[in-house]
């Protein structure tokens, strides 16, 4: 069991009281507690999984098409940001998948760019390296926040086939992951069966309590209670979520929300939830798991005395962003290379392999 919840002292953070899952109130303003939402499903393995994985990815990656695209490196990895990706798969045996937008975001300004644009000049390296490096769906662009929430059917698989296609175009096959991490997490049940339909055999997924949502936007941070409301599937409510940054403890549940029960059952292990509704399986990589929600989120002396708290578990994830690389951004972080190298190392020792989320499928 996760030390995770002896660290957590909000209130309405789940807690482990002497080997059991308790709950104590978070926010007044939320309502009843709804049903589970997974229920036509169970919970399979991957027998051919031994010893112990760990599972990394970068979400939020763009940029670095753009300079890739615009600098012309003699190699992929004169680029700076993917130079630190190959350093750490040298050294320790990393394997990485970066989680893509289609396209920057006019937060940033005009200065636009697309995969559409993306040069297939590496294309012969990105097909020598796919058995480290993968590129996988995050979303169409940064903004807005829970993209996929509500998403039909349709806008699903555009986004997929967007994505998808122009990784084909200058990669080549085998490089575009079968494991998804969307952006912001929460998808629709829709978007789930768009996403077993595009080849998607595993997708990261929370789990909390779902509740109603009663109608008063302040039970939502960010203005989040606009993109509950926009396009609403009947699934769509309201959960808690166990997080580092607790601003967003109150969260946006779409169809991909475990139990307590079901993500106990399936944390640190090989085991994870398949949804026969869907034909996709599901991995609670987060609440449970909270470095997979960004390393960003710890310094460096924080984040090496947090990922040993897990170092017993089979199956270990950790996540990043990658806009904290980039000194031009507003929260750049200078300790970003030395947080991947120190993790990779303390994996490496402890005898963690490095594998894709996809390789937990056992119909894969």
């Amino acid at each position: 069991m996760s030390k995770w919840f002896d660290l957590m002292a909000v209130t309405g953070a789940q807690v482990c009281v002497a080997g059991c899952f308790a709950l104590m109130p978070q926010h007044e303003k939320v309502s009843k507690e709804l049903p589970p939402v997974l229920t036509n499903c169970e919970t399979r393995v991957n027998s051919a999984l031994v010893g112990k994985k760990a599972f990394y990815y970068c979400d939020d990656v763009i940029w670095l098409f753009r300079d890739l695209t615009r600098q012309r490196p003699k190699s992929l990895f004169d680029n700076s940001f993917l130079k630190l990706m190959k350093r750490a798969h040298d050294r320790y045996g990393m394997k990485v998948q970066l989680n893509c937008f289609y396209r920057t975001d006019f937060f940033y300004g005009m200065d636009e760019f697309s995969l559409a644009e993306m040069t297939d000049a590496y294309k012969a390296e990105w097909q020598a390296n796919k058995d480290w490096l993968r590129l996988g769906l995050h979303s169409l662009q940064e903004f807005p926040d829970y993209p996929f929430v509500n998403a039909d059917y349709a806008d699903m698989k555009t986004v997929i086939d967007r994505i998808s296609g122009e990784i084909v175009r200058f990669a080549g096959p085998g490089v575009f992951a079968k494991g998804a991490v969307v952006h912001w997490g929460m998808i629709s049940k829709d978007a789930c069966r768009a996403l077993k339909d595009c080849g998607i055999v595993m997708l990261c997924s929370h789990c909390g309590p779902r509740y109603a949502y009663t109608g008063d936007p302040s039970v939502l941070p960010y203005g989040h209670a606009m993109r509950l409301l926009q396009n609403r599937k009947p699934e769509t409510c309201l959960y808690r979520r166990l997080s580092e940054d607790k601003a967003i403890n109150s969260s946006i549940a779409g169809y991909n929300i475990l139990t307590y029960d079901q993500a106990r059952e399936t944390y640190g292990n090989f085991k994870y939830i398949y949804d026969r509704e869907t034909g996709i399986g599901m991995k609670e990589l987060e609440d449970f798991q909270p470095l997979a929600a960004g390393i960003n989120l710890y310094t460096l002396e924080t984040l090496v005395e947090a990922a040993k708290l897990y170092l017993a578990n089979s199956f270990f994830v950790w996540g990043n962003h990658e806009q904290y690389f980039y000194k031009d951004y507003l929260a750049y972080q200078p300790e970003y290379e030395a947080k991947i190298m120190a993790m990779a190392k303390l994996l490496k020792e402890n005898g963690y392999e490095h594998f894709f989320l996809e390789e937990l499928s056992a119909g894969r």
